[in-house]
């Protein structure tokens, strides 16, 4: 397996390079943010890469990071979802933002990429929010007693703990807030 590749960028398509890599031209198939840093032909890239291998096949397809590339890589473990669609998912939504509608169950941003409905967007969050719920929760900043006692509330309230945490962190960080204002706002971020 090609796990990742160095080269010079000789063209660039509206959603692929071709990299030489040792004198080899390889089509890689990047999300848009790839497209977007790029200078132009004669530019040096970095890719981690991923390879598909279908019966009559083989597709490379490349992302800037490791963590990208791993979001990628569970993209397409979703069932109904293949390679195009997490390069296209990728392209609209920052690694960061997709972890985050997906932990707080937010269908109608994924719904938003195109080629997404609410159906496959549902499929998504389901399929993926144990592997991608922890590592929102694991990269928020530490809780106070303060966020211990709004996430004890909200979940009494039915809420699940994912849900509360991404309440949590649209709040002001305002050290004056009640506890009860605090409980407030964060029910009125779930509408």
């Amino acid at each position: 397996m090609i796990a990742s590749l160095e080269g010079v960028v000789t063209a660039i398509g509206s959603n692929d390079l071709v990299v030489v890599v040792g004198g080899v031209g390889l089509r890689v198939y990047v999300p848009d943010s790839v497209l977007h840093h790029l200078a132009g032909p004669g530019a040096r890239v970095r890719l981690f890469t991923h390879l598909h291998v279908r019966e009559n096949d083989l597709a490379l397809y490349g992302c800037t990071t490791q963590e990208e590339l791993e979001l990628f890589r569970l993209l397409v473990g979703v069932s109904g979802i293949g390679p195009k669609m997490a390069l296209t998912m990728l392209s609209f939504l920052s690694p960061e933002r997709l972890r985050t509608a997906v932990a707080a169950e937010q269908v109608e941003v994924l719904a938003q990429v195109p080629g997404v409905g609410p159906k496959t967007a549902r499929r998504v969050i389901f399929q993926l929010k144990d592997k991608l719920a922890w590592d929102v929760l694991e990269t928020a900043s530490p809780l106070t007693d303060q966020d211990t006692e709004v996430i004890a509330a909200l979940t009494a309230l039915g809420y699940s703990v994912v849900e509360a945490q991404t309440a949590l962190q649209s709040l002001p960080r305002d050290p004056d807030l009640s506890i009860e204002e605090r409980i407030r706002l964060a029910l009125a971020y779930f509408g």
